[in-house]
């Protein structure tokens, strides 16, 4: 069956003893562009549990073409939904078995397909793999499934439409077969994402059609009574259909039975729902049948997006009731457990994509000969991903590579893993900022992950050392955001959506006295005045830290700046507040994302020595006098085109301009590439925009800083970008290293986070999330001491 969410769980199925699970490699509800090719794994039991005992790998090896949308399995015959392949054309591929081997058969495609049909976004086999369906929601005005019945002649095909099918009806985004039936939902739009485009939901419907040698007609159109959204998923059982609808009843949800009377015509003879009704719950989202008869429904927005799904068995009078709610622990921000769910001969496996954060994981349930369910285990892939590379530096090559990542004019001096650093599974790194020690001149990396502050020497760039960890508050929740900047030799660290987590103080001399790494620091400090911030701004020449986009509880100065005295690093006091109502979301009075904070030397002579900070504030470039911490003053705010969410920017060395970038315009449609917002700030009363740099490449822009003539930017899976700005108004490209290779460049968060570019040995150290620490050098570069 299919599940549009993309992580390992995101499509699951049951055939014998074993257990498959697909691994796109990305993660729609949440738009993280791909960063490695999709997959599916194959699990059986054995003495020590379930354990992966093949991994079946995309034929083409593109990352983002959603190869495991969608799987079904059929004895020694497996299909496999690409749908984003080829501009989402979308393919099929049939694999088979023999032995213990699994090889690639066929590629199954639409004919004359045109971008966007999704081919492959559903797939289903027959008894017998005589034959099979694929969907392709996307074809034409209202969808298509493509039949295919295997003869002597080979596959013979044919294209199903649904009569009466509205525009965008979806026809094909969920499909069944059983015998010489199949079942097609047809839900219209929707998407569990907060990201997608809204659409007004259509009512939904299903239809029937049944097989008479290679030839198929349409034998019902199945439209429940009060549905929405029903037939984002489908299932045949003993000659019955069922239809998910998860907006039904409020989108607590429910699933709409229909049966066939003597005479052939189909009604629908039945609703089913939760045995205990949760809002929000999308009851029905999945569905599949189980070998021994029975049905699991998915349900994976119960408790606020952890997930569950509902085991339901027939009782002898055929009324349906529900025998167990199968929930587990998912980690990370929103399991979306029940995504995909799969039944076989006492045994129900439910797919959660999101779980620690966006890896995804498979859960495990079985019933015992009394009926009960108990959860066996988790699964998910065994260990992946991209291995290190240390010793001695290694040169871009002239026709743009480097230990298999696209490069120009910078070279790879290192590189540790995210599990190499502190990361287990599922936890990505977030900020990074760096720190010289000023008695040694050692270099170190200050390297936030979703669970705690990892800290790395980097002076043998060629061999860094992983110190240890500076684990989150005690009580804190781990979270996606994590930032940190430097003085005195001190880090002082925040985190975004993480409960209770305040800021912590670390003392970085302490990395000197490390032995036998890594160890486990605590804090020397800590200022709880807070709960959650997303970022925090230090301007070193004044000792006053700001933190901003502060939220969950204390003084969070609506978002805005909350100014921290740091000039006494062991005992941080409040400050004040500073907002400026006219920047900010609308009700947000003033919130400001990021910003940078300086002693003004700039050529705007009216402000001359004011400390000042140049604040991205949601909607606008905001810029505020905060000398005086009492009585901090607006000075001006600007809007500009096609805003989507003023991120963060930084300033030219000479500060008369000041350059921006907007996270969401590339994933809104307001660019047509990663823009870059240039500010001629010699007027701090008047700020102007006077370009806006618009690259050739998709890829959100996420940090940027300058450090003499060159601009660093971590632009996401695009990775790290440098332009030479001799000339503020003109960028041009000076060099980039693609830390995500393979990946496309894609809007989306995935990829390169930040950047540090200010050590003196010239050596810039990037975070990457999924893939780690990245010590790089760009050549031939004047850098200023």
């Amino acid at each position: 069956m299919a599940a549009p969410l993309i992580g390992f769980g995101a499509a699951a199925a049951v055939s014998g003893g074993e257990i498959f699970v697909s691994r796109p490699g990305e993660f729609a509800a949440f738009p993280m562009p791909g960063s490695e090719a999709g997959s599916v794994h194959l699990f059986r039991h054995g003495a020590d549990g379930w354990a992966e005992v093949a991994v079946i790998s995309a034929p083409s090896g593109v990352y983002g073409d959603g190869f495991g949308e969608a799987l079904a399995v059929e004895g020694d015959v497996l299909v496999v939904g690409a749908p984003k392949e080829n501009e989402g054309r979308g393919a099929a591929y049939v694999f088979v078995r023999e032995g213990d081997m699994w090889s690639s058969w066929e590629r199954l495609e639409a004919p004359d397909a045109m971008p966007g049909d999704a081919f492959g976004s559903s797939v289903a086999i027959g008894a017998g793999a005589q034959f099979g369906v694929v969907g392709a929601p996307g074809r034409g005005a209202s969808g298509a499934v493509f039949a295919y019945v295997q003869s002597d002649m080979g596959l013979a095909s044919v294209e199903l439409t649904g009569s009466d099918a509205p525009a965008d009806a979806r026809f094909g985004a969920a499909v069944s077969v059983e015998g010489d039936l199949a079942l097609v939902g047809a839900p219209g739009p929707f998407a569990l994402s907060q990201f997608a485009a809204p659409s007004p939901p259509q009512a939904g419907t299903g239809y029937v059609f049944r097989r008479t040698g290679t030839g198929w007609d349409e034998v019902a159109r199945l439209t429940p009574a009060g549905g929405v959204v029903a037939g984002l998923s489908a299932v045949l059982l003993d000659g019955e259909a069922y239809l998910g609808s998860p907006l039904g009843n409020q989108a607590q949800g429910a699933v709409f039975r229909f049966g066939a009377d003597a005479d052939g015509a189909w009604s629908q003879t039945g609703t089913i729902g939760a045995a205990s009704p949760a809002p929000a719950a999308f009851f029905g989202y999945s569905l599949a049948r189980a070998a021994d008869g029975r049905l699991v429904v998915g349900a994976p927005g119960t408790n606020a997006f952890s997930g569950a799904a509902h085991a339901l068995h027939a009782g002898d009078d055929g009324a349906w009731s529900e025998e167990a709610v199968l929930e587990a622990e998912t980690r990370g921000l929103m399991g979306f457990m029940g995504s995909s769910v799969a039944g076989g001969d006492g045994l129900a496996v439910v797919g959660a994509p999101g779980s620690e954060f966006f890896e995804g994981i498979g859960f495990v349930f079985e019933r015992d000969d009394g009926g009960a369910w108990s959860e066996a285990a988790p699964i998910h892939e065994a260990e992946s991903g991209l291995a290190a590379v240390i010793g001695e530096e290694q040169q871009c090559s002239d026709d743009g590579m480097v230990a298999g990542f696209d490069c120009a004019d910078v070279d790879l001096v290192s590189f540790l893993p995210a599990r190499e650093v502190g990361g287990a599974r599922g936890i990505m790194v977030s900020d990074i900022w760096g720190w010289v020690d000023p008695q040694t001149g050692r270099e170190y990396a200050i390297l936030g992950r979703f669970d705690g502050t990892s800290f790395i020497d980097v002076t043998d760039a060629g061999n860094p050392v992983y110190l240890g960890n500076l684990p989150l508050t005690e009580g804190a929740t781990p979270n996606l955001w994590r930032d940190m900047k430097v003085y005195a030799d001190h880090t002082f660290i925040v985190a975004d959506n993480a409960g209770e987590h305040g800021m912590q103080v670390f003392d970085l001399t302490r990395l000197r006295d490390v032995t036998n790494p890594p160890v486990d620091f605590d804090e020397d400090a800590h200022y709880a005045e807070f709960a959650s911030a997303h970022n925090i701004v230090i301007n070193e020449a004044s000792g006053f830290a700001y933190v901003v986009g502060g939220s969950g509880g204390g003084e969070t100065c609506g978002g805005a700046l909350h100014m921290v005295d740091i000039r006494d690093p062991g005992n941080p006091t409040f400050a004040g507040c500073f907002a400026d109502p006219e920047t900010g979301n609308a009700g947000s009075g003033g919130y400001t994302h990021d910003a940078q904070c300086v002693m003004y030397r700039g050529p705007d002579e009216d402000h001359a020595g004011k400390e000042v900070c140049f604040n991205a504030s949601a909607t606008k470039l905001g810029i505020g006098d905060v000398t005086d911490k009492e009585n901090p003053t607006p000075i001006s705010n600007a809007a500009y085109p096609n805003v989507a969410y003023s991120h963060q920017g930084w300033l030219s060395e000479d500060q008369r301009y000041f350059y921006l970038n907007d996270e969401l315009d590339e994933l809104s449609g307001g660019t047509t590439g990663t823009r870059t917002l240039v500010w001629d700030v010699a007027d701090l009363d008047d700020p102007v925009l006077v370009r806006e740099f618009v690259q050739d490449n998709a890829a959100s822009d996420h940090n940027l800083y300058v450090r003499g003539d060159l601009m660093y930017q971590s632009n996401y899976v695009s990775g790290l970008r440098i332009f030479d700005i001799s000339d503020p108004e003109n960028p041009v490209p000076a060099g980039f290293f693609d830390t995500v290779p393979g990946s496309p460049d894609a809007p989306g968060f995935a990829g390169s986070w930040s950047n540090y570019p200010f050590f003196p040995s010239g050596n810039i150290i990037v975070s990457s999330m999924r893939e780690g620490l990245f010590v790089l050098k760009k050549r031939e570069t004047a850098l200023v001491p």
